[in-house]
């Protein structure tokens, strides 16, 4: 059984409220202890209001459950950045609903999707800033649809600001860490710019054919 699926059928067992023993769990599941305890963790860490100890059981408190929900990419994408915004309150009750809340969002993405090994992977705080650049995201997506060049103004993570003309190829979100992805045609390589560090996005009267 995929992990996926073992979360969710565990939830379906603890949906009752009631305290389940671990050793019931898991022979429930068909896993071993060590594997039921993982996935406790996993909930837990998510923001899913599971609570026991080891050697005693587990319950799911009563909390607000929403059903299945089907999302589009555009409607993640509109929910990633209203959670970047709130995520950058003073407000320190609102900010913490909102970083579990992006907790339980993130642990029901898909992984497939995910890149491995990147540069937003290492950025030292992920949040930090995500709201801003939003404001480039219509230049950017037209620039995408129209295969349209673009001048940059980019503040490279040593602080220093450079110039580059850019063939942009994709936007990604990685917990609420934007990339804007292309050839740098100033370098003659490909790149991936964090869109909070984009001071200025201009677009030129110059379209470019997206490499082989």
């Amino acid at each position: 059984m995929r992990r996926t699926d073992r979360l969710f059928a565990l939830l379906t067992t603890l949906g009752d409220h009631n305290l389940h023993r671990a050793e019931d769990l898991a022979a429930a599941q068909n896993v071993s202890l060590r594997t039921l305890y993982r996935d406790i963790g996993r909930l837990q860490s998510s923001g899913v209001p599971v609570t026991g100890t080891r050697g005693v059981g587990y319950r799911l408190d009563r909390a607000t459950t929403l059903p299945p929900l089907t999302l589009t990419d555009p409607e993640i994408e509109a929910l990633q950045l209203a959670l970047a915004i709130v995520l950058e309150t003073t407000d320190p009750d609102l900010k913490s609903a909102a970083a579990t809340l992006a907790s339980k969002i993130d642990a029901c993405l898909p992984l497939e999707g995910a890149q491995q090994a990147a540069d937003w992977q290492h950025i030292e705080h992920p949040f930090a800033n995500a709201a801003r650049g939003m404001g480039h995201l219509p230049i950017l997506r037209a620039a995408i649809r129209a295969r349209q060049k673009l001048k940059i103004v980019y503040n490279s993570p040593d602080e220093t600001l450079r110039s580059l003309i850019l063939h942009p190829a994709s936007l990604e979100h990685h917990a609420r860490s934007w990339i804007l992805k292309g050839w740098d045609e100033t370098e003659n390589k490909d790149t991936s710019l964090r869109l909070d560090l984009i001071e200025n996005a201009d677009a030129l009267p110059a379209l470019f054919t997206p490499r082989g």
